[in-house]
Formats: C-alpha cells, structure tokens, sequence
C-alpha cells in the first residue's frame, strides 16, 4: 500500500500511526475572512489522518486548511519533504512556514491521484505566498519550519478528502 520511512537521515514532521498525533493539528477554513467553507480532521481507525469536508467559494471564500505547528530551527541537512497520502484526485498546496510570524507561507501544488502515493517536493522548490499571491521573495532558504499546512482551494465548490499517512524531511 505505502512506503515505509527509510532510517537514514529522516526527520518526521508527523506520523499518525502515533497515539498522540492528532492533538497537534488546527483546522484554518476561509471562515476566518467571512467564507462559508468547513473542513474537520479527525483520526481514523486505520491510523491515519482524515482531512475532509467542503470547499465553498460563497462570500468570497474557497479554502479549507489543516496546520501543525512545528519548532524545527535547523533542516538544512535535509533537502526534501516526503508526504504519504491518499487524496481524491484534487489537487492541494504543501506549505510550509519558516516563522511562525511570517503572514506568507511557502508554497508547491500536488495533484492527488486518488490511490495512494509518495510525493516528494525539494524543499528549494518552495516559493512565498500570501493570500493565494506569489511574492517578490526568495524561495525557501533550508533553514527553520514553524509550520507545515495542506490547503485545498481550487476556487471551485466541492467536497474533499484527504488521508494523510506520514510526512518526512530527507
């Protein structure tokens, strides 16, 4: 079905195979700008990490969100981030924060493919937006995550869902 996490030289930002895993999370809907969407995550009995619901683009909404806040101050040993997932053939955003303060995040789009997959994303690859805008900044630096995020918002209405394994720098 999946992959395992190779020993060497990884570093797990999550793995909800672990009791506690789920505790960690925060779900961000466009709600907070007015929006109507809803997304929940919750853990299933198989030990994954299930982040579903609807994508609404009334009042101006379209977004759902699901963050884990990390304190990770050096990855720059580690050149790519590995995401074992099983979506449903949507596609979504991997985002990363460097700071906790910073108001953008770093961006890369994946297409889901509905089975499911390994992808892997070179964290140089990771560029900076706010509010669904790129910005004149460098791509990420390899230095600190205070965040890792999936987002769906395709700027259509419609259901999601999202499994979520493991996910892993190497």
């Amino acid at each position: 079905m999946m992959s395992s996490i190779p020993p060497e030289q990884t570093l797990v930002l999550c793995d909800f195979s672990q009791k506690d895993e789920l505790k960690n999370w925060n779900v961000v809907d466009d709600i907070v700008m007015g929006g109507r969407s809803q997304g929940n995550i919750l853990k299933t009995d198989n030990g994954f990490g299930l982040f579903s619901g609807r994508v609404s683009t009334a009042n101006n909404g379209g977004f759902s969100s699901v963050r884990k806040s990390l304190s990770i101050a050096d990855v720059s040993s580690y050149n790519t981030i590995f995401i074992i997932i099983k979506g449903d053939g949507k596609s979504y955003q991997v985002r990363l924060k460097a700071n906790q303060s910073d108001s953008f995040s770093y961006v890369q789009n994946i297409k889901t493919s509905g089975e499911w997959q390994t992808i892997e994303l070179a964290l140089q690859d990771f560029y900076p937006v706010f509010r669904g805008r790129e910005l004149n900044l460098p791509q990420f630096q390899k230095k600190s995550i205070s965040e890792f995020a999936l987002l769906i918002g395709n700027k259509v209405n419609q259901n999601f869902i999202l499994e979520i394994a493991k996910v892993y720098l190497k």
